[in-house]
């Protein structure tokens, strides 16, 4: 699934072995239990946590929790502490902002943001997972993999198709060095036995949880293993844990081009702003007409067809950041001025030292959570297939998971995700989630009998809560607080609806927060990991 961070995201995110059910998933009886040290807390030097006042530390977990005398490994972790008094205090609630590969410690600072200050009777814990961020060891392959004049996505030619196989080949090995045996323990189960050791560490005998897009999927495992540690859990843009991960990806490209052509009518919508054609199809054209110049003579000599491909990936992502890729292609079109496209593509794609972390961890994760097709032949077939109908991302999707063909480390059949013994959970989307597609979430509501899914109607916007819906955020609110939860109707839907985040009116300012410590676009990517 690419980019199921911010993520980002934030926003991210099949099965094609046999899935193993859950009692067969918990850890067998002889496996030795390891139990973490307590965390040491001290003051966190970064400004965006410093600003909240935050504390750091870090916690010791085996890299294999089946030899917990073996390597060991850091998590690194943060915490705003609760506010309130002691006697309403409601414990420590866990916040993973998707990926898999984004940083989490900055999430620590998420408690701010629910209304009714019904996140001041929490402890708010953000954490790296294992080989993230501040976590050690931190997972690097190569940082230059996201630079500029790549090969177009769409394998036209045969030299194009090669050249893609090559690079996705070689970054494989890339992380087969730079890994090593830490590769062959970065499956979600292991993040799952991370966070709870990180409940051992914080001396809580429950937790509650909090995650957007892949951590949604986090969040699900770890309440089929783990159900009578389970205190509260909000889970916005879910994880269809059924199709986890190569079927998942091709649902994302049907998904992904349905939103862009959304997109591409509100661009025209505003014509007079962008002057990009005055109806939807005239603004697909265009963009697509520009591929094809690209790939010949780059923007800037930087921005060719996969760049420009990855940049319009962000408003199927969001309404966030709408206004700037407008502006940005419209530049370029109407002034051949490629600077906005170049600022655009460097904010999400830095090739400093060690920037391909999350990309990195992405795929150590997702190329062992479940098999992949082992011939290529069957990913030909499937995305010359999808793209028939869906040309926009289905390409640039194969080959940002095509590395997993390569993986040094071998698959497992993933957990049966089975949420019978769960308590009540929160679940949160948008209808037309691309990155998560809706069909998804309420499989996830069916497998949680107690859930209660609030939806975001018609929107576009992925694991959006927090970000000034009022419907969606006094919901969480009201949930964290007591634990209340909208009814639960008989039907196969949501049990509440709410207005979708709206797009932007050009010129008008977004949805803001008072005392924001980070803006929008900066957290939406901290959401996706991108």
């Amino acid at each position: 699934m690419k980019r199921i961070w911010a993520a980002a995201t934030v926003v991210a995110l099949g099965a094609v072995g046999t899935a193993v059910t859950s009692a067969q998933a918990a850890p067998p009886r002889d496996t030795p239990r390891y139990v973490p040290a307590p965390v040491a807390w001290r003051p966190c030097t970064e400004m965006s946590l410093k600003a909240q006042g935050a504390e750091c530390g870090t916690v010791t977990v085996p890299m294999d929790y089946a030899n917990p005398d073996g390597t060991k490994i850091e998590l690194a972790l943060a915490r705003v502490r609760h506010s309130t008094p002691d006697d309403r205090y409601q414990g420590a609630i866990l916040v993973n902002p998707g990926g898999p590969g984004g940083a989490g410690r900055v999430m620590a600072t998420l408690g701010s943001h629910v209304p009714k200050q019904a996140g001041n009777a929490y402890d708010w814990i953000g954490f790296d997972p294992r080989g993230v961020g501040a976590s050690q060891p931190k997972l690097t392959c190569d940082s230059d993999y996201t630079g500029y004049n790549r090969p177009a996505y769409v394998p036209v030619t045969p030299e194009l198709e090669k050249a893609w196989h090559a690079r996705t080949k070689k970054y494989a090995e890339d992380c087969a060095r730079a890994g090593g045996a830490l590769l062959r323990h970065m499956r979600t189960e292991d993040s799952v036995r991370d966070i709870d050791s990180i409940r051992q560490a914080l001396g809580q005998e429950k937790i509650s949880f909090y995650g957007f897009s892949y951590g949604t999927y986090l969040g699900q495992v770890y309440a089929t293993r783990f159900p009578e540690r389970v205190r509260r859990m909000v889970l916005d843009g879910n994880v269809n844990p059924r199709r986890v991960w190569y079927r998942s990806n091709l649902d994302q490209d049907i998904a992904f081009d349905r939103n862009i052509k959304i997109y591409f009518r509100w661009l025209a919508d505003h014509d007079a702003t962008f002057h990009l054609g005055a109806t939807g199809k005239a603004v697909e054209r265009l963009y697509y007409q520009q591929l094809d110049e690209l790939a010949g003579k780059p923007a800037g000599g930087v921005i060719g067809p996969a760049e420009l491909t990855d940049i319009f990936l962000q408003p199927g992502y969001y309404v966030f950041g709408w206004q700037q890729v407008g502006q940005a292609f419209s530049d370029w079109i109407t002034k051949k001025d490629p600077a906005g496209l170049k600022k655009l593509y460097d904010d999400n794609n830095p090739q400093t030292p060690g920037s391909d972390n999350n990309y990195a961890v992405y795929l150590a994760v997702q190329c062992t959570d479940a098999p992949w097709p082992a011939k290529w032949e069957t990913w030909a077939e499937d995305n010359w297939r999808v793209y028939r109908k869906a040309p926009f991302e289905t390409w640039g999707n194969a080959w940002y998971n095509a590395p997993c063909r390569h993986w040094a480390a071998p698959a497992k059949a993933p957990v049966e995700v089975n949420g019978a013994k769960a308590p009540p959970i929160l679940l949160i989307s948008e209808t037309l989630d691309a990155a998560t597609p809706y069909s998804g979430t309420l499989l996830v509501r069916r497998l949680f009998p107690r859930a209660a899914l609030v939806e975001g109607v018609n929107g576009t916007t992925h694991a959006g809560s927090l970000f000034g819906n009022p419907c969606v955020d006094e919901t969480i609110a009201d949930y964290l607080a007591t634990g209340a939860l909208p009814k639960r109707v008989a039907a196969d839907r949501s049990d509440k609806q709410c207005k979708p985040i709206s797009p932007p009116e050009p010129g008008q300012p977004g949805l803001t927060r008072s005392a924001e410590p980070l803006d929008r676009l900066r957290l939406q990517r901290l959401i996706t990991g991108r």
